[in-house]
């Protein structure tokens, strides 16, 4: 078992190491590939020289062995240089595997495409754009190491709903166990993304594998494929001695062309078919191999490299429909119609793929459901690898509860760490403090914390106990000129929101408000901003709300309220603004909006900042 990395720092080092480690081997693949390539020349002008100076007569007929060597060299070469590519690639793949895990670590990860579901499809959603889940900058896009379409999607599911407590327990053994397996970590990733920078997206081959065989209205050709082509050389063998007609045998084929005639149809549908699934079986195939090689402790994951027990391997099956996928892309190949009338190329490959289809086409979605699970685990047990100072939280069934020592930012390098205490029905934090100051940030830390919690990974804290929470946050809330949704309307709607979420999951739910009803005047935001939060207080919900109404800190001084005033506060040193990010128990008691016009260039009357 490897040494875990100590620090972040240690595991950017390793990181590197290992990328300039496989970039001396992808360089020295390259430059015997070059030697290769150059003895395949020299081999195939050898072959051409050898045949043609004994085709011409000017050497004895012995000239046809050197030919015949030389031809052999040549295709001996052309297997050494093709396997010699796929290993080049293999290495430059690892050396991209470390620099995207190097990135993560020294801050140049924001370069990475963010992948994820389209940010317009979760403007519904009940936190993910608030708290940047998905998108530029975003969560999904410091840990999303799938190699499939499959596996993203799964990681994105993970992120975009919380799981129940068995889950959670469940899932975090298994990261644990991963974090400690780099190796399987980085193969599974690489196996993935071997022919390119694309991944495999197994949701067109699913369907394809599921769908009704297209050879069943034809199944009675299947005998003649073999026996027709056979008789067709038979007719030649014939017509060559004289013993029957020299038209007979063109004639004969007119056979072969009306059978792949009236067969085309379900040839062709199943070609386009297994053309959707991006011809990635074989990549698919090396990391269900990879995993079902891997000896894992834990009995989950060994359940889900093991799938149901069956005679021959998932891989094994997917390595046998790699090999017919690649005899039916000879469709593309120049020569095929030749080959196809005089074989019946077509029918043999696509009855083997129905052969295929009935075989294996009901598991092939279980079998890429466990790869799935096992990649979003792994993007969870790197996290937990590449960072020595996280932990795994423990979820309770009893709640609602968030509570949370030297709790950070996970999306920032340096973020402050914060103790926030939420335990009990309606316990709220009331937040209040200077501008930029630090109070969304704590509401996001807090949210994005709890969302990679419930989904099995490890937190930005030191120790962090949560219950099964539902979060709902309004931070970011826009207006809509096309809809005709003013910025004070949207507020509304997304509190509705937040509201109608806390109240359908009570004592359950974790709800984040950032600067509630900004968009009205100061008295009745005052009065709306009381009433949300009695109401939110009624769902037994526990949450942030920050503010900077002061007079509504005067709320949590009522008796038997469960507001807990918080704040953050700056101070000024040398004519400059100074933030700590501390979290400070209490209302502040200073703001800073005129000393920020005024550090920003607007002129502001000395007295105002009195």
């Amino acid at each position: 078992m490897p040494t875990l990395p100590e620090t972040r720092a240690q595991a950017a080092q390793r990181h590197r190491d290992e990328r300039a480690r496989a970039e001396a081997v992808a360089g020295a693949l390259d430059r015997r590939m070059a030697g290769v390539a150059n003895a395949r020349v020299v081999a195939f002008l050898a072959s051409a020289a050898f045949l043609l100076l004994t085709i011409f007569h000017r050497l004895p007929t012995w000239g046809y062995l050197p030919a015949l060597a030389a031809a052999l060299a040549y295709a001996a070469l052309a297997i050494w240089h093709g396997r010699l590519l796929q290993a080049e690639a293999q290495a430059r793949a690892v050396a991209a595997y470390h620099q995207r895990g190097e990135d993560r670590l020294t801050g140049a990860w924001h370069a990475h495409p963010p992948g994820g579901p389209p940010l317009e499809q979760l403007a519904e959603h009940p936190y993910a754009l608030d708290l940047d889940v998905f998108g530029h900058g975003s969560l999904f896009q410091l840990l999303d190491e799938a190699a499939t379409a499959h596996g993203e999607q799964r990681l994105a599911d993970w992120l975009s709903s919380p799981a129940s407590p068995d889950e959670v327990r469940h899932r975090q053994s298994q990261v644990e166990e991963l974090a400690t397996r780099p190796e399987f970590r980085r193969d599974l990733a690489v196996e993935g993304r071997l022919g390119g920078n694309a991944r495999v997206s197994p949701r067109a081959f699913i369907a394809w594998a599921e769908s009704p065989t297209s050879m069943d209205e034809v199944r009675w050709m299947r005998p003649l494929a073999v026996v027709v082509p056979l008789l067709w050389a038979v007719i030649v063998a014939g017509a060559a001695v004289d013993r029957l007609p020299g038209e007979l045998p063109w004639l004969f084929l007119l056979i072969s062309a009306a059978m792949l005639l009236r067969a085309r149809r379900g040839i062709v549908r199943s070609f386009e078919g297994l053309e959707l699934g991006q011809r990635g079986e074989d990549r698919l195939a090396r990391a269900l191999s990879r995993l079902e090689l891997e000896p894992f402790t834990s009995p989950e994951l060994r359940a889900l490299a093991r799938g149901t027990e069956r005679a021959v391997a998932p891989s094994v099956a997917m390595r046998q429909l790699a090999r017919l996928a690649t005899l039916a892309e000879q469709r593309r190949n120049q020569l095929h119609v030749v080959v196809n009338v005089l074989t019946l190329w077509d029918l043999h490959v696509f009855f083997r793929l129905d052969d295929w289809r009935r075989k294996n086409g009901s598991e092939v979605a279980g079998w890429l459901d466990r790869l799935a699970d096992v990649e979003a685990l792994s993007c969870l047990g790197g996290y937990l690898h590449d960072r020595p100072d996280l932990t795994t939280p423990v979820v309770t069934e009893e709640g609602p509860r968030f509570v949370a020592e030297r709790l950070s930012h996970p999306l920032l390098d340096d973020a402050v760490p914060n103790d926030v205490s939420l335990e009990g029905p309606g316990q709220l934090l009331l937040v209040t403090g200077s501008n930029m100051s630090g109070k969304s940030t704590l509401l996001r830390a807090i949210g994005l914390n709890t969302v990679i919690a419930l989904a099995g990974g490890p937190v930005s804290a030191r120790q962090l106990s949560l219950s099964a929470l539902h979060t709902w946050t309004s931070m970011r809330v826009q207006d809509s000129l096309e809809q005709g949704v003013s910025f004070f309307y949207a507020e509304v709607r997304r509190l509705k929101q937040v509201l109608e979420g806390a109240g359908a999951h009570p004592r359950a739910s974790l709800v984040l408000v950032d600067e509630m009803l900004l968009g009205t005047n100061t008295r009745e935001r005052r009065l709306a901003s009381e009433e949300v939060l009695r109401l939110l207080v009624q769902t037994g919900c526990i949450g942030a709300v920050t503010t900077h109404d002061l007079s509504l800190a005067e709320l949590a001084r009522v008796p038997g309220s469960t507001l807990v005033p918080v704040h953050f506060q700056d101070v000024l040193e040398d004519g400059r603004m100074r933030f700590d990010y501390t979290l400070r128990h209490g209302v502040v008691q200073s703001t800073n909006a005129l000393r920020v016009l005024a550090l920003a260039g607007i002129p502001v009357r000395g007295d105002a900042r009195e």
